[in-house]
Parts: C-alpha cells; structure tokens; sequence
C-alpha cells in the first residue's frame, strides 16, 4: 500500500462550499468541543460573503486568509489566521474537516506545510495560536511542533466562541526560521 501524500494550498472558489459545508453542519457537538457558540454561527448566505471576500482581497487586507489541506490531493481540511495585524501578527486556526481524518497524526504534518505561507505572505513577526484548553489535540500539536507555551487564561477567542479556558501558543519569526520544517 502506497504512502498517503499531504499537502496545501492557498484556498480557492473551489473550496467555499466545502468550508461552509464544515461550519454549517459538523454538529453542535464537534463545534462544542472547539469551543464554538453554535448561536453566533453565521448562515451559509453570510459565509459565503465572508469567504469570496478573502479570496478577492491582497494579503495586505485581508482580514482572514485560508490555507486548505489535502490528503491524496482531496481537501481534508483547513488552517486560516485571523486578528491579521499585517507586518505584525496573526492568530491561527486548525480545522481538520472529518471525523476519521483526526487523531492520526497527520494534524501537525499539516500545520508544518502551512505555516510558512503565513509568514511568508502576511509578511509576520509572530504567529499565535490559541485554541479550547480542553481540546487537547490542537495543543499537543503546537507543542510537538515548537510553539511555545506562553499562558491559559479565559477569554473569548474568536467572534465565533463562547467564554472559555484557552492555551496562548506563540511563534516567533526567529523560532520559525530556525525550524526544521522539512
């Protein structure tokens, strides 16, 4: 049996319906353990707006910007940034899109092959991440891969979160460029 190859893109039209597919009907339960408040999820109309508009924009002004992740060349998932200070900083997100995709490892390959496009085009000094302190795979993932740890505290992450306990990672441009990515 061959090797599953992993890779990514920037994200495309293509890619819009699959993304709100994700947001619009994973479940109340997956969405729970993220840390998302299901009452402050968009419908797919103002999805759809939310995403043409990012794909429309130079990397100077975007607000969002998306990186999708393959499996074998088929879209599996997603990592994007947003709170986008070009020049400055950026907060990522990762998303792995099915169920069976998750817990096998693959999750931090992913975020290795990502991270360079957010540096690179959003031309940043750090990159955070901060993700649900009681969704432990994302926060395994940024440890294994050099982040470091910086806090948890309560707040509310994202326009999409309920308050909640959350683990600040933190990756500096000098960390980063001393990385063994490949």
């Amino acid at each position: 049996m061959s090797q599953a190859t992993l890779s990514v893109r920037e994200i495309q039209k293509s890619d819009i319906d699959l993304l709100i597919n994700y947001w619009v009907h994973s479940g109340a339960e997956h969405m729970a353990r993220m840390g998302v408040d299901m009452a402050k999820m968009p419908d797919e109309k103002a999805w759809r707006i939310l995403l043409s508009k990012q794909l429309s924009q130079p990397y100077e002004q975007k607000q969002s910007y998306c990186i999708i992740w393959q499996l074998d060349g088929k879209p599996i998932g997603h990592s994007n940034v947003s709170r986008v200070v070009f020049g400055e900083e950026a907060y990522m997100h990762l998303h792995l899109w099915n169920p069976d995709s998750r817990k096998k490892g693959i999750g931090s390959e992913l975020v290795k092959l990502t991270i360079p496009y957010f540096f690179k085009n959003m031309k940043l000094k750090k990159l955070f991440c901060e993700p649900y302190a009681l969704n432990p795979p994302p926060n395994r993932t940024l440890e294994k891969l050099g982040f470091d740890f910086v806090k948890e505290h309560i707040t509310t992450p994202g326009y999409l979160n309920f308050e909640q306990p959350v683990k600040l990672w933190e990756l500096s441009l000098e960390k980063f460029n001393k990385m063994k990515l490949a």
